[in-house]
Protein backbone atom coordinates (compact mmCIF):
# COMPACT_ATOMS: atom_id res chain seq x y z
CA UNK A 1 0.00 0.00 0.00
CA UNK A 2 1.16 3.52 -0.74
CA UNK A 3 2.48 5.48 2.24
CA UNK A 4 2.43 9.27 2.09
CA UNK A 5 4.51 11.31 4.50
CA UNK A 6 2.44 14.45 4.87
CA UNK A 7 2.35 17.80 6.66
CA UNK A 8 -0.55 20.25 6.40
CA UNK A 9 -0.19 23.54 4.54
CA UNK A 10 2.46 22.11 2.25
CA UNK A 11 2.83 20.71 -1.25
CA UNK A 12 1.97 17.31 0.23
CA UNK A 13 -1.68 18.38 -0.07
CA UNK A 14 -1.29 18.02 -3.85
CA UNK A 15 -0.29 14.40 -3.47
CA UNK A 16 -3.08 13.59 -1.04
CA UNK A 17 -5.58 15.28 -3.36
CA UNK A 18 -4.38 13.21 -6.33
CA UNK A 19 -4.58 9.97 -4.34
CA UNK A 20 -8.14 10.83 -3.36
CA UNK A 21 -9.18 11.78 -6.90
CA UNK A 22 -7.87 8.43 -8.19
CA UNK A 23 -9.54 6.50 -5.37
CA UNK A 24 -6.30 4.80 -4.38
CA UNK A 25 -5.70 3.12 -1.05
CA UNK A 26 -2.96 4.70 1.02
CA UNK A 27 -1.68 5.25 4.52
CA UNK A 28 -0.90 8.72 5.81
CA UNK A 29 1.97 9.58 8.11
CA UNK A 30 0.83 12.99 9.29
CA UNK A 31 3.56 15.20 10.70
CA UNK A 32 3.54 18.73 12.02
CA UNK A 33 4.91 21.40 9.71
CA UNK A 34 7.66 22.03 12.23
CA UNK A 35 11.39 21.26 12.41
CA UNK A 36 10.88 18.79 15.25
CA UNK A 37 9.16 16.47 12.76
CA UNK A 38 10.46 17.52 9.36
CA UNK A 39 14.10 17.93 10.36
CA UNK A 40 14.22 14.84 12.55
CA UNK A 41 16.86 12.20 11.85
CA UNK A 42 14.07 9.76 10.99
CA UNK A 43 12.53 11.99 8.34
CA UNK A 44 15.87 13.09 6.89
CA UNK A 45 16.41 9.46 5.97
CA UNK A 46 13.32 9.79 3.78
CA UNK A 47 14.12 13.25 2.40
CA UNK A 48 17.66 14.65 2.80
CA UNK A 49 16.33 18.20 3.13
CA UNK A 50 13.61 17.27 5.60
CA UNK A 51 10.66 18.22 3.42
CA UNK A 52 7.34 16.79 2.29
CA UNK A 53 5.80 15.08 0.45
CA UNK A 54 7.58 11.76 0.40
CA UNK A 55 5.85 8.73 -1.09
CA UNK A 56 6.77 5.13 -0.34
CA UNK A 57 5.54 2.32 -2.57
CA UNK A 58 7.07 -0.96 -1.54
CA UNK A 59 10.80 -0.61 -2.18
CA UNK A 60 10.32 2.72 -3.95
CA UNK A 61 10.78 5.98 -2.09
CA UNK A 62 10.36 9.21 -4.01
CA UNK A 63 10.14 12.90 -3.15
CA UNK A 64 9.34 16.10 -5.08
CA UNK A 65 5.61 16.64 -5.55
CA UNK A 66 5.61 16.82 -9.36
CA UNK A 67 7.68 13.67 -9.69
CA UNK A 68 5.40 11.91 -7.21
CA UNK A 69 2.34 12.93 -9.22
CA UNK A 70 3.84 11.57 -12.43
CA UNK A 71 4.88 8.36 -10.69
CA UNK A 72 1.38 7.81 -9.29
CA UNK A 73 -0.25 8.50 -12.64
CA UNK A 74 2.05 6.10 -14.50
CA UNK A 75 2.18 3.30 -11.92
CA UNK A 76 -1.25 3.52 -10.34
CA UNK A 77 -3.40 5.90 -12.39
CA UNK A 78 -4.79 3.37 -14.90
CA UNK A 79 -4.76 6.09 -17.55
CA UNK A 80 -6.88 8.50 -15.52
CA UNK A 81 -6.50 12.26 -14.99
CA UNK A 82 -4.13 12.85 -17.91
CA UNK A 83 -4.66 12.92 -21.67
CA UNK A 84 -2.93 10.38 -23.87
CA UNK A 85 0.30 11.46 -25.55
CA UNK A 86 -1.44 11.71 -28.92
CA UNK A 87 -4.35 13.72 -27.48
CA UNK A 88 -4.33 17.32 -28.82
CA UNK A 89 -4.61 18.55 -25.20
CA UNK A 90 -1.44 16.77 -24.06
CA UNK A 91 1.00 19.66 -24.70
CA UNK A 92 -1.23 22.10 -22.81
CA UNK A 93 -1.62 19.58 -19.99
CA UNK A 94 2.16 19.36 -19.64
CA UNK A 95 2.50 23.14 -19.73
CA UNK A 96 0.08 23.76 -16.86
CA UNK A 97 1.26 20.73 -14.91
CA UNK A 98 4.76 22.23 -14.70
CA UNK A 99 3.79 25.93 -14.68
CA UNK A 100 3.13 25.93 -10.95
CA UNK A 101 6.70 25.10 -9.93
CA UNK A 102 8.34 27.11 -12.70
CA UNK A 103 6.38 30.36 -12.44
CA UNK A 104 3.98 30.41 -9.50
CA UNK A 105 5.45 28.69 -6.47
CA UNK A 106 8.73 30.67 -6.20
CA UNK A 107 6.92 33.97 -5.42
CA UNK A 108 4.34 32.09 -3.30
CA UNK A 109 7.19 30.71 -1.21
CA UNK A 110 8.66 34.18 -0.74
CA UNK A 111 5.32 35.61 0.35
CA UNK A 112 4.75 32.79 2.82
CA UNK A 113 8.25 33.18 4.28
CA UNK A 114 7.87 36.95 4.73
CA UNK A 115 4.30 36.71 6.02
CA UNK A 116 4.02 33.54 8.09
CA UNK A 117 7.32 31.77 8.66
CA UNK A 118 9.79 34.47 9.67
CA UNK A 119 9.36 36.38 12.94
CA UNK A 120 8.03 39.92 12.33
CA UNK A 121 11.40 41.58 12.91
CA UNK A 122 12.96 39.53 10.10
CA UNK A 123 10.19 39.99 7.54
CA UNK A 124 10.95 42.30 4.63
CA UNK A 125 7.94 44.14 3.26
CA UNK A 126 9.79 45.20 0.10
CA UNK A 127 10.70 41.62 -0.80
CA UNK A 128 7.16 40.49 0.01
CA UNK A 129 5.55 43.12 -2.23
CA UNK A 130 7.94 42.37 -5.09
CA UNK A 131 6.92 38.74 -4.85
CA UNK A 132 3.23 39.67 -4.82
CA UNK A 133 3.65 41.68 -8.02
CA UNK A 134 5.55 38.84 -9.66
CA UNK A 135 2.88 36.34 -8.62
CA UNK A 136 0.10 38.56 -9.93
CA UNK A 137 1.82 38.66 -13.33
CA UNK A 138 2.36 34.90 -13.33
CA UNK A 139 -1.37 34.30 -12.90
CA UNK A 140 -2.45 36.46 -15.86
CA UNK A 141 -1.94 33.80 -18.58
CA UNK A 142 -3.85 31.26 -16.48
CA UNK A 143 -6.71 33.71 -15.97
CA UNK A 144 -6.96 34.04 -19.74
CA UNK A 145 -6.70 30.28 -20.33
CA UNK A 146 -9.62 29.61 -17.97
CA UNK A 147 -12.00 31.84 -19.92
CA UNK A 148 -14.99 29.63 -20.75
CA UNK A 149 -13.44 26.58 -19.06
CA UNK A 150 -14.11 24.87 -15.77
CA UNK A 151 -10.63 23.33 -15.64
CA UNK A 152 -7.23 23.97 -17.22
CA UNK A 153 -7.59 21.71 -20.26
CA UNK A 154 -11.39 21.56 -20.19
CA UNK A 155 -11.80 18.30 -18.27
CA UNK A 156 -10.37 17.90 -14.78
CA UNK A 157 -6.83 16.51 -14.85
CA UNK A 158 -3.75 16.11 -12.68
CA UNK A 159 -2.63 19.53 -13.93
CA UNK A 160 -5.45 20.92 -11.81
CA UNK A 161 -4.13 19.22 -8.68
CA UNK A 162 -0.73 20.81 -9.30
CA UNK A 163 -1.56 24.33 -10.44
CA UNK A 164 -4.93 24.38 -8.71
CA UNK A 165 -3.25 23.83 -5.36
CA UNK A 166 -1.14 26.94 -5.98
CA UNK A 167 -4.24 28.85 -7.08
CA UNK A 168 -6.05 28.06 -3.83
CA UNK A 169 -2.97 29.13 -1.84
CA UNK A 170 -2.71 32.37 -3.83
CA UNK A 171 -6.34 33.18 -3.16
CA UNK A 172 -5.83 32.60 0.56
CA UNK A 173 -2.84 34.93 0.44
CA UNK A 174 -5.04 37.62 -1.11
CA UNK A 175 -3.27 37.77 -4.48
CA UNK A 176 -6.22 36.27 -6.39
CA UNK A 177 -9.55 38.03 -5.91
CA UNK A 178 -12.94 38.23 -7.60
CA UNK A 179 -12.32 41.65 -9.19
CA UNK A 180 -8.90 41.17 -10.77
CA UNK A 181 -9.05 37.44 -11.43
CA UNK A 182 -12.69 36.37 -11.73
CA UNK A 183 -11.88 33.16 -13.63
CA UNK A 184 -9.16 32.08 -11.19
CA UNK A 185 -11.22 32.98 -8.15
CA UNK A 186 -14.16 30.91 -9.39
CA UNK A 187 -11.75 28.13 -10.35
CA UNK A 188 -10.34 27.97 -6.80
CA UNK A 189 -13.85 27.75 -5.38
CA UNK A 190 -14.78 25.08 -7.91
CA UNK A 191 -11.76 23.00 -6.95
CA UNK A 192 -12.47 23.26 -3.22
CA UNK A 193 -16.00 22.03 -3.90
CA UNK A 194 -14.54 18.73 -5.09
CA UNK A 195 -14.65 16.27 -2.16
CA UNK A 196 -11.10 15.01 -2.80
CA UNK A 197 -9.70 18.55 -2.76
CA UNK A 198 -11.64 19.53 0.35
CA UNK A 199 -10.36 16.42 2.13
CA UNK A 200 -6.75 17.15 1.17
CA UNK A 201 -6.88 20.73 2.42
CA UNK A 202 -8.67 19.72 5.62
CA UNK A 203 -6.17 16.97 6.49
Amino acid sequence: MLLLHFAPNSRASRTLWLLEELGLEYKLNRMDFHPKDLKSDQHRKRHPLGRVPVLEDGDVRIFESGAIAEYILERHGSGGLKPAVDDPRFPEYLQWFHYCEGMVMPPVNTIVVHTLLLPPERQDATIREQARRLLAKAWQPVEQALEGRDYLIGDFSAADTMLGHACIMSKRLGVINDDDYPNLSAYADRLLARPACAKAFAA
